[in-house]
């Protein structure tokens, strides 16, 4: 929001929320209709307005995800500074330009009659248009980008866009409704006057919009994507087409580099920024991002793939849940899911800094539904160990395991890659003793009594034990667990397990990846369900509390944090993400995995010293 906004600052479709589609309804009916039944009307250029549309979101789309693919490898970035989730939130609603200007072309077409029956090509209108565009369009945009950053305009329309200083390519659509009517003039200048000569097309149209879309994004992005070599060929080039290290200029100078896609108006004017040739070079010669630490993790369900960083960052910066219009999208889904089958190695999704570390998520190409399939446990063993390897040649500190390690049917919690090459510096850390060491500062204080169900793992072990050494009852409802807990304990220890096949009205309940629905409604109201595994159980009671999957809320100075991390809160990450994190920062020369659990006290004390702090109290499911 700007600082002082102005008059038709609000989109006018702003309170219909995620519904705003249904404007464009009624002209998308009409336009179908005319092409299905009225032979006589029919007009291609009236019904390809829709596809029109829905190819800018796609395009808008691929420039979003590359961005945030590339920003998070770190090579040719222009700002090394932090985006947070404000800075999304503000940025949600990026096609709500493309919604304004699908409705004016449909308008325009029902008034214009020469709008009516375009051709398919016309070279001459395309030549037309771009000429128009180089000379009056241009000229007229830079000084009203000037006239912008007047104080009167520029505290009530035009700060809105500049609050963002790292800039994203939806960044270059994030204005005030009043801003996008005038662009759309602007913008409509080339069109309308190829329209009204009669040499406009279909085609041409597509292009010009197309083109302006791609200037847009590029100028945005924050990392530098021009080659050199184009302006050595070419030297006249830099007048005629800007970069993004250009366009950043503007976004922290503010008072430099007006033009709008061609530059060469900075240069009659006087407001080129004298350092811009000198960012230019310096940034298409910075190197990938090494990182300390790197946090390995995986897809989960089908849909989660848009979820992440790279994909819809409207849904990433909110916690992963099924929502109604990702259903329709199944075809693209399922194709997505092969894509990432057929996909033979990790890929970065995310870069964070924090104190003295630089840290990377990397995503192994597989859902959740793989680690269930035995046939598919050799294959991800080895995308997981060639990862590792990755990771020793490029001279990483620490690696943490988040959601890969299974047990031991599995990888044996990550021991089985230092088996395979023990002479890794690498450090190999499974999060095991951070996990305990939460759920264990997770039980309210003055407990005496706690239900323990879910699958046997090494967290689910060290938790029980430390929980029965405290003197903490702790009840079992499944006679197997109940014998292999036992068998793992002292005998002073072991007097404070119990079983119990009916359950007891505790009020404490520690749940794995086993809970089923039957048992959590032998449960009493109010109980506190405490999940121990790294996916948390089906909430199915609405009367009882529900925690967060073992995790903390990150400390403010955690960098560009700005995606949720699958179904935990805003700023809050893994255990298993922390306790990498923690031993970089650290420098503990250890590894944790296998049975080797890291001391418990120790790894608490160092994460709260760092400053991250537990997890945001429980609530009743909604």
């Amino acid at each position: 929001m700007a600082y002082t906004p102005g008059i038709l600052t609000h989109w006018p479709w702003e309170p219909l929320g995620s519904f705003k589609y249904i404007v464009v309804a009624p002209f998308v009916v009409h336009s179908i209709y005319l092409y299905v039944v009225g032979a006589e009307e029919r007009d291609l250029a009236y019904l390809a307005i829709l596809p029109f549309m829905l190819w800018r979101m796609l395009h808008n789309q691929i420039w979003i995800t590359i961005s945030r693919h590339r920003t998070a490898k770190g090579n040719n970035l222009i700002l090394d500074k932090s985006l947070e989730f404000e800075q999304v939130d503000r940025e949600r609603n990026w096609d709500d330009q493309i919604l304004l200007n699908g409705i004016l072309f449909y308008v325009g077409y029902l008034a214009l009659k020469t709008a009516k029956n375009l051709p398919l090509w016309r070279t001459d209108g395309l030549i037309h248009m771009f000429l128009i565009h180089a000379g009056p369009v241009e000229f007229l945009y830079y000084w009203f980008h000037r006239a912008l950053h007047h104080h009167y305009l520029y505290s009530r329309y035009h700060s809105h866009h500049h609050t963002s200083i790292v800039t994203e390519p939806i960044t270059s659509v994030i204005h005030p409704f009043a801003e996008h009517i005038v662009y759309f003039i602007l913008f409509a200048i080339p069109i309308l006057s190829t329209i009204l000569t009669r040499a406009s097309s279909i085609v041409s149209i597509t292009i010009y919009a197309t083109y302006i879309d791609l200037m847009n994004n590029m100028g945005h992005c924050n990392f530098e994507v021009v080659p050199k070599w184009l302006f050595t060929i070419f030297p006249p080039l830099k007048y005629l087409m800007y970069t993004p290290s250009f366009h950043s200029l503007h976004h922290t100078q503010f008072r430099t580099n007006y033009s709008l896609f061609m530059p060469f108006y900075d240069y009659i004017y006087g407001t080129m920024d004298k350092s811009t040739d000198t960012l230019y070079e310096t940034s298409l010669k910075k190197p990938d991002d090494v990182p300390d630490v790197v946090h390995l993790t995986h897809l989960t369900t089908p849909q989660s793939v848009y979820q992440i960083r790279l994909g819809f960052a409207g849904l990433a910066s909110n916690p992963l849940t099924s929502t109604w219009y990702l259903w329709l999208m199944w075809p693209l889904t399922l194709w997505s899911m092969i894509l990432t089958w057929i996909y033979g190695q990790t890929f970065i999704v995310e870069r964070n800094t924090f104190k003295k570390v630089k840290a990377q998520s990397w995503a192994v190409p597989r859902y959740r539904i793989h680690y269930l399939l035995q046939w598919q446990r050799a294959a991800i063993n080895n995308l997981i160990e060639e990862a590792i390897l990755e990771a020793e040649e490029k001279g990483i500190k620490v690696v943490s395991l988040g959601l890969l390690n299974q047990g031991d049917n599995f990888n044996k919690n990550g021991e089985i890659y230092l088996e395979r090459h023990p002479m890794l510096k690498v450090k190999v850390v499974d999060g095991s003793s951070l996990a305990v060491a939460i759920v264990l500062n997770n039980i309210p204080t003055g407990t005496t009594h706690v239900l323990f169900r879910g699958r046997l793992t090494k967290v689910a072990y060290s938790i029980v034990s430390g929980l029965c050494h405290k003197g903490i009852q702790v009840v079992t409802l499944r006679q197997a667990e109940y014998e292999k807990l036992k068998k793992t304990m002292t005998k002073e220890d072991g007097a404070n397990l119990s079983l119990s096949a009916k359950g007891c009205n505790e009020k404490v309940w520690l749940v794995g990846d086993d809970l089923s629905e039957i048992e959590q409604s032998i449960a009493s109201e109010g109980t506190i369900m405490i999940p121990y595994s790294q996916f948390p159980p089906k909430k199915t009671r609405k009367d009882c509390f529900y925690l967060n999957t073992p995790s903390m809320v990150a400390p403010t100075s955690f960098g560009n944090l700005h995606c949720c991390e699958n179904w935990l809160p805003r700023r809050v990450i893994s255990a298993w993400r922390v306790a990498g994190i923690v031993h970089a920062l650290e420098g503990w020369n250890v590894n944790e995995c296998g049975d080797e659990l890291f001391d418990v006290d120790k790894i608490w004390k160092a994460s709260l010293e760092h400053g991250f702090r537990p997890s945001p109290e429980p609530c009743l499911v909604k």
